[in-house]
Parts: C-alpha cells; sequence; structure tokens
C-alpha cells in the first residue's frame, strides 16, 4: 500500500519545524516531516558556547563552495544536518532584520504581503521575549529570546567604546530603531539552547497526525504531470515513495531546495539537459541569486582579563550542567551593532560581531593565546552567485558560488567596517586590555594590505539565502503564497525564497517565514 499524507514537508531545520507544529495543529491534517540528519541529541547541541565544535561532524552538511576568484581560495559552509538545522548549531543571535529588508522585498521584487507591516505580526507571534514586550515583541511565542545569562566584560568593554567611538547605544535591535551597539538577544531558554525542534516540534510530536522520519535523504519530488504528488526518499532500509494529497513542501534551505528543485526537473533548462534531466518546469531563477553575508576579523590578543575558553574544563561544564550560567552560558558573538558606512542608505550595510576569544576561521583554530576578535559583517550585500547541480545523482553535493566582492562597492564598505574597528578598540575602556594586535599583525595597513587580509580571512557568517526568490518577475521562482511557479501542490518554505537577504542573522526571518507560509497554506 502506497503511504499518502495531507503534507510532506523535506527538512526539519527552522521551517520544516515550525510548519510541521502549525500544520498539525489541524488533527485532521496527516503531516509527514522528512530529515536528513539524525535527532538533534548532541551534548553540544544545548550548550550554548559549545557550537563551534558541532562544524565538520555528522551533525553537519559541511559544505564548501568553489574557489573563489575574488578571495583565492574557497569557503567552508557548515549547514545544521539534524532535527532543527542550522537552529541547532547557530550562534544563536535573534536579529528580525531591518524594516527596509521587508518594504524592499515587495516593492522592488514583487512580494506582495511581505512588507515590514505584514510580517512584524509573525515575528511577534513566534517570539516568547522575557525582557521585552508588546507592541514589537511577543512574550509567549514558541521561541524563547532571552538576555544571555553571561556577558563577558570585554564584551560590556567593547560597547562603551564603540559608544564613546559615536555609535549610539541600542537596547534592542529588534525594536524602533537597529543602528547602534549593544549585547545582543538569543535563542536561548535559561542558559541552554532553544531551537526551532525545542520550540517548535518537540511539543508537537506528541500528536499522533505528525509522523517524523530522520535519516531520511530526499532524492526528488514526484511529479504527475506539472503537479506534485509526492516525495522519494532514501534511508537505511532503502529507497521509498511517501504521497502527498495536499502539498509538498520543501524546507530544506538554500542549498538543499534549490537541488532538489533542479533533481525533479525544475530549474534553468539547459543546465537540466546537460545533465540528462527531463524538464518539467522550466525556471531559470532556480540556483541563482545566492547570497550570504561575508564577515571578516580584527583580532587582539589581550591582558588582565580572561578568555570565555577558559570555561572549557570539567569544573566549567559542571557549572553549567548544574546551573545553566557561567561562561559555557555565552553564545560566543555576544555583542556587537549596525551602522552604515555611508549615507544616504535605505539601512545600516554593516553588522560587528564580538566575541571575548579568537574567533576566525570558523573556529576551527584552537585558541594560542588569549583574545578578543571583532568582526565586520557585511549585511547589504551587492554580489550575487549562483548554485549548480554537479551530477544528477541525488548524493552529489551541488557547486555552490555565492562570488564574494564580485561588486567591488561590497569590498570598499567591508574595508570601511574594519577601520571602524580597529579605530573602536583603540577608544574608550577596551583598550586597557588589548594587548597587541593578532590579526591583521599591525593595524597601519594601506587598502592594498587589508584587501590582502579580506582576501585571506574573509569566511560566511552562516546566512546563504536567495537561490528560489519570491516574487513576479521572470527569474523569480515561487510566488508570494510559496507556491513554485509553474508546478502545482509545491511550495518553498525557507530562506531560499528571500529574494534579498535581511541586514542581520537569518534564523529569526526564516521561522517568520514558515509561520507566515503556515496560514498561507491554511488559507488564512
Amino acid at each position: 500500500m502506497a503511504e499518502s499524507f495531507d503534507y510532506v514537508i523535506v527538512g526539519a531545520g527552522s521551517a520544516g519545524c515550525v510548519l510541521a507544529a502549525r500544520l498539525s495543529e489541524d488533527p485532521s491534517a496527516r503531516v509527514l516531516l522528512l530529515e536528513a540528519g539524525g535527532e538533534d541529541t548532541a551534548d553540544e547541541v544545548r550548550i550554548p558556547a559549545a557550537f563551534a565544535s558541532l562544524f565538520k561532524t555528522k551533525w553537519d552538511w559541511n559544505y564548501e563552495t568553489t574557489p573563489q576568484k575574488h578571495l583565492g581560495k574557497s569557503a567552508y559552509w557548515p549547514r545544521g544536518k539534524m532535527l532543527g538545522g542550522c537552529s541547532s548549531m547557530n550562534a544563536m543571535i535573534y536579529i528580525r532584520g531591518n524594516r527596509a529588508d521587508y518594504d524592499g522585498w515587495r516593492d522592488a521584487h514583487g512580494a506582495e504581503g511581505w512588507g515590514h507591516q505584514d510580517v512584524l505580526p509573525y515575528f511577534v507571534r513566534a517570539e516568547g521575549n522575557t525582557r521585552l514586550g508588546g507592541p514589537l515583541h511577543g512574550t509567549d511565542g514558541p521561541l524563547h529570546v532571552e538576555d544571555r545569562r553571561f556577558t563577558h566584560e570585554l564584551t560590556t568593554a567593547w560597547v562603551d567604546s564603540a559608544v564613546s567611538w559615536g555609535m549610539k547605544r541600542n537596547e534592542d535591535f529588534n525594536g524602533e530603531t537597529q543602528e547602534g551597539a549593544g549585547v545582543y538577544q538569543v535563542t536561548c531558554r535559561k542558559g541552554r539552547r532553544w531551537s526551532a525542534a525545542d520550540g517548535y516540534l518537540r511539543p508537537a510530536m506528541e500528536r499522533p497526525n505528525l509522523t517524523v522520519r530522520t535519516g531520511a535523504h530526499a532524492t526528488g519530488v514526484v511529479l504527475t504531470g506539472v503537479r506534485a504528488t509526492g516525495v522519494s526518499y532514501v534511508d537505511a532500509d532503502g529507497a521509498h515513495t511517501v504521497y502527498a494529497d495536499g502539498e509538498v513542501l520543501l524546507c530544506g534551505g538554500a542549498i538543499n531546495s534549490p537541488q532538489l528543485l533542479m533533481l525533479s526537473g525544475i530549474g534553468p533548462a539547459e543546465h537540466l539537459r546537460e545533465h540528462g534531466i527531463e524538464v518539467v518546469a522550466g525556471l531559470p531563477g532556480v540556483g541563482a541569486n545566492l547570497h550570504d553575508h561575508p564577515a571578516a576579523p580584527i583580532v587582539w590578543s589581550t591582558k588582565g582579563t580572561t578568555d570565555v575558553v577558559d570555561a572549557a574544563t570539567p569544573a566549567g561544564l559542571l557549572r553549567w550542567q548544574l546551573t545553566k550560567r557561567g561562561p559555557l552560558s555565552s553564545n560566543i558573538g555576544e555583542g556587537g551593532g549596525f551602522l552604515s558606512t555611508v549615507d544616504g542608505l535605505a539601512g545600516p550595510d554593516m553588522q560587528f560581531h564580538i566575541a571575548p576569544t579568537l574567533f576566525y576561521d570558523n573556529g576551527l583554530r584552537e585558541p594560542t593565546v588569549s583574545g578578543f576578535t571583532s568582526a565586520a559583517t557585511l549585511v547589504d550585500v551587492a554580489s550575487r552567485g549562483r548554485l549548480r547541480l554537479r551530477s544528477e545523482h541525488p548524493m552529489w553535493r551541488p557547486e555552490l558560488d555565492p562570488d564574494y566582492f564580485s561588486d567591488r562597492a561590497d569590498l570598499v564598505a567591508m574595508l570601511s567596517g574594519l577601520r571602524t574597528l580597529m579605530e573602536i578598540g583603540r577608544s574608550g575602556p577596551l583598550a586597557r586590555f588589548l594587548d597587541a594586535p593578532f590579526l591583521p599583525g599591525r593595524h597601519d595597513l594601506d587598502d592594498e594590505a587589508l584587501t590582502e587580509h579580506v582576501k585571506k580571512w574573509t569566511q560566511t557568517l552562516y546566512h546563504p539565502v536567495g537561490t528560489c526568490a519570491m516574487g513576479t518577475g521572470e527569474n523569480a521562482v515561487v510566488a508570494p503564497d510559496l507556491r513554485v511557479h509553474g508546478v502545482d501542490g509545491l511550495r518553498v518554505v525557507d530562506a531560499s525564497v528571500m529574494p534579498v537577504v535581511p541586514r542581520g542573522n537569518t534564523n529569526a526571518p526564516t521561522i517568520m517565514v514558515a509561520e507566515k507560509a503556515a496560514d498561507l497554506i491554511r488559507g488564512r
């Protein structure tokens, strides 16, 4: 007997967990959630400070870009491969983005219904904030948001120094204004990570109408003519097909969702034919518009203070286990802020991330000295790349090319952001903790030398988007209701539908997209 459900959801990341929970609220709806990874059982998932230790493990898709012609190297892209997806291995920073982002989706890309006033209710509905309340914040939503239980003195000193340099102090980056410097709120609950799996999926798994299957790697969308009628997947027991009486919902993220569309015959027609894939819907925008937030570090060695990694001891772990407090409740990227590197922008183009330790090269290098990291992150990105198949075989990884810094404006903004970080390091109370420049080894660099630093040390801020962009233009992949153009019964619900990356960390916006999608699917 063929198995069928009303909804088949592919991917149990931030968006998939939300959809599974919201759609299964209707007891008559039969919902199946497929996840390629396993359950989120690693201790490092729960401990906020341990997130980077999940990189390059079985919990990680462990992607890598093509060699970047403006960097001279490839870039490693971690993506969560477990229940909760990236919300189970990110740095937990709760940022929604700027009002201009969503108004831009609506006005520049035809994403009607996605302006700031349209999406704000979904941010509020999702949020359970322990400090901030209405009308801009929710207090009883599934996604717990709190002030971090531990903030290092270096982070506080940086914020004070940024204010003395000239940035405004900001107590709420998701409030009336985004600009300024401050400490970040985090998606934690009483000092431990609170992922989309924790907030949405686990409570819903008690429902008899929700089925969750881990270790289930989707290999294609089953199509009957131009209608999606099911999903094929493989697991430890072999190949399977499940059918959807209602809709197939792709929540694989900016890499896996466009790959699955292409494998299923939905994408750039000529590219699909090159791989022997029959074209069902010729959509040139599938895999196009790939972009990400690039980040580059300014790092110092420190004196007269501690390093947050000093707590990575049995005693530090015991303290966290017993109290959920102390340095291991740090999310590492404790503070930062937003500013514009030039006048006249619709919103800030630069975000700073501050860490009271050495954190560069994705935190994969063992700290050799006590240190302090500040990173310039470009959040208004002009460069665009693309994703393409390497093979028609679903287990082959796709080719990822964000084409970092292909638009020179991105490099100019990055250099400005890095010079600002150097100046803040010399301003105010932070300076007394900074021993010497560590990366780069000196700060009197001209633009050419600083550009070389950018090329060597730029990394992802883990925010790829855009490869199934919503809108009405010729390169749009999904309509504003997230239905795939030219295919019935199929929607994409994840960060790939964002036509432009929001100014800030992308987890909260992805959860918002799924909250709104749940209403669209249910006809609300």
